[in-house]
């Protein structure tokens, strides 16, 4: 039997009018839910090893809360994600000012791109079901030069397999560098810490920050600091070890260098368990770096899907990217983007029980 083409229905109206639609999508055993605002991923239900579902994805139950708050849950990213230094950076010769939203830097864009209602269309196979977001960025918007068109493939695959497929044009020389902000807890969302999560990343080194988290420039070895996830080890492991890093990310919020590099195809980068469900992800992508960030900032004053209150390390985020604050670091691998080439990037979320 093909996979049933996505359900559509009303979600909310932004404050100008504008229609908020929410699809619904089941393949393989894994059900979402995804607005067309934000692109955000509300919900993504998976089975435990007893064949029992769960949302696994924190967010919120209705759209004024969306509007109203910025963590960014289950969100695309950018037109950069993660940060760029001081909110500026410079592209052949010229200097652009982005807007900045975290003291003097820029997190994810600076702006809210996270909030931007995207065009959606679905689509299904004989195999597939899934979603195609197209948005147009306007050339200057929040500081980024250049038009950006871009297109977002979300495609659930007759395995339950996730697949994210990026690609964006410009017509002026830009840098963009574009993610997904799930925010995983494979215990269920609500559910509590996932600190007894066990997680493995295939990486040797990682980006250290200063006390704003703008990369030094470093490419530091894991080896015996609490950045070392190359053997399966708990989140809550070396969380509260008196590391420097540690203490001014207030936990994990760091990009760990893949040791594969930037690829062609998605590769294995990283695994994501919870013994209690027995629910495992498996995480490959192009990208040559992944954003590790256990929750930190989460501080119970949001309400989630399920009416529970979400407080610190209540999620993981492992956000597949370039490297923080590339445009400013010329011996990190380039973001840059000029007219007549395409931005590629695949990310595949696999999921078992």
């Amino acid at each position: 039997m093909s996979p049933v083409i996505p359900v559509k229905e009303l979600f909310g109206r932004l404050a100008d009018g504008t229609e908020v639609h929410r699809w619904s999508l089941a393949n393989g055993g894994t059900r979402m839910k995804v607005l067309s605002y934000g692109g955000i991923v509300q919900s993504l239900e998976l089975p435990d090893r007893h064949g029992r579902y769960a949302n696994v994805s924190l967010g919120f139950a209705g759209l004024d809360d969306y509007v109203a708050s910025s963590p960014y849950f289950g969100a695309l990213i950018g037109r950069f994600g993660n940060r760029i230094a001081k909110g500026r950076f410079t592209l052949d010769g010229a200097s652009h000012r982005l807007s900045a939203n975290e003291g003097e830097n820029s997190l994810h864009g600076g702006g809210d791109f996270d909030k931007r209602v995207w065009d959606v269309e679905p689509f299904a196979s004989d195999s597939d079901v899934g979603l195609v977001l197209t948005h147009t960025s306007a050339d200057g918007e929040m500081g980024y030069p250049g038009t950006l068109e871009a297109q977002v493939r979300y495609t659930l695959t007759a395995d339950g397999d996730w697949r994210i497929d990026y690609e964006a044009t410009t017509d002026r020389a830009t840098v963009v560098n574009l993610t997904s902000h799930v925010y995983w807890n494979l215990a269920g969302e609500g559910s509590g810490s996932i600190h007894d999560h066990e997680l493995e990343i295939a990486a040797s080194r990682y980006t250290p920050v200063d006390s704003g988290l703008i990369p030094t420039g470093d490419l530091a070895d894991v080896a015996d600091t609490p950045f070392d996830f190359r053997r399966a080890k708990t989140v809550g492991k070396d969380i509260r070890v008196a590391h420097q890093q540690l203490l001014y990310a207030q936990g994990f919020d760091h990009n760990l260098v893949l040791d594969k590099g930037v690829t062609a195809e998605p590769e294995h980068i990283a695994t994501l368990k919870d013994p209690s469900s027995g629910r495992a992800l498996r995480l490959a992508s192009t990208e040559p770096g992944v954003q590790f960030y256990s929750g930190n900032f989460l501080d119970g004053t949001l309400v989630g899907t399920g009416g529970t209150i979400y407080r610190q390390g209540d999620a993981v985020c492992l956000e597949t990217q370039h490297y923080p604050d590339s445009p400013n670091q010329p011996s990190f691998p380039s973001t840059v983007l000029r007219p007549g080439e395409t931005y590629r990037s695949t990310t595949v979320h696999s999921f078992s029980a």
